[in-house]
């Protein structure tokens, strides 16, 4: 059985701390996108670059790739065709933004209970050291965290890394 490959969206795909930018990175597109909940106001903006749907792809072949962003199964509608990516599972959080306590992220408790032992690789802007030791002390199998800067998003070093690690 292939690894998972968790894939969040703000952050790693969606660099959102470059918008502010009066170009987008070299390699991504600006969108507009009204998902669920984004009623008011302009409709969200959004960078892509469809050569990480290429990547994606391409790790495919080592991972089962499910999305594990707040977009949920909206991921599929806004997000997937935009980079070339069929339709993917997603983690259908039970909570969303919760506070935990000891400082961990809101998402990792949820990641180890859906990947259910499996061995799994999670991008994401919001994993810390934290995460990471909690993830080994409470999943039995492999788990590689791959902190991802929301100002420049996946790189060349994450799809190198993750390529390695599966």
């Amino acid at each position: 059985m292939k690894p998972l490959l968790l894939i969040d969206i703000d952050g790693p795909l969606n660099p959102y701390q470059a918008l502010s930018r009066r170009e987008p990175p070299q390699g991504y597109r600006r969108h507009r996108m009204r998902p669920t909940g984004w009623t008011a106001g302009p409709a969200l903006p959004v960078l892509l670059d469809p050569g990480h749907g290429e990547e994606l792809l391409a790790l495919a072949g080592r991972y089962e790739l499910v999305w594990a962003t707040t977009w949920k199964d909206e991921a599929n509608e806004w997000i997937g065709p935009r980079l070339g990516l069929p339709p993917l599972p997603y983690i259908d959080w039970p909570a969303m933004h919760a506070v935990t306590g000891d400082g961990t992220y809101w998402k990792t408790r949820y990641v180890v209970e859906y990947a259910a032992g499996r061995p799994f690789a999670w991008v994401d802007d919001e994993i810390t050291d934290l995460d990471t030791g909690w993830v080994a002390g409470h999943h039995p199998g492999r788990a590689l965290l791959r902190p991802v800067d929301p100002r420049v998003g996946l790189a060349r070093a994450d799809f190198d890394a993750l390529a390695a690690w599966a």
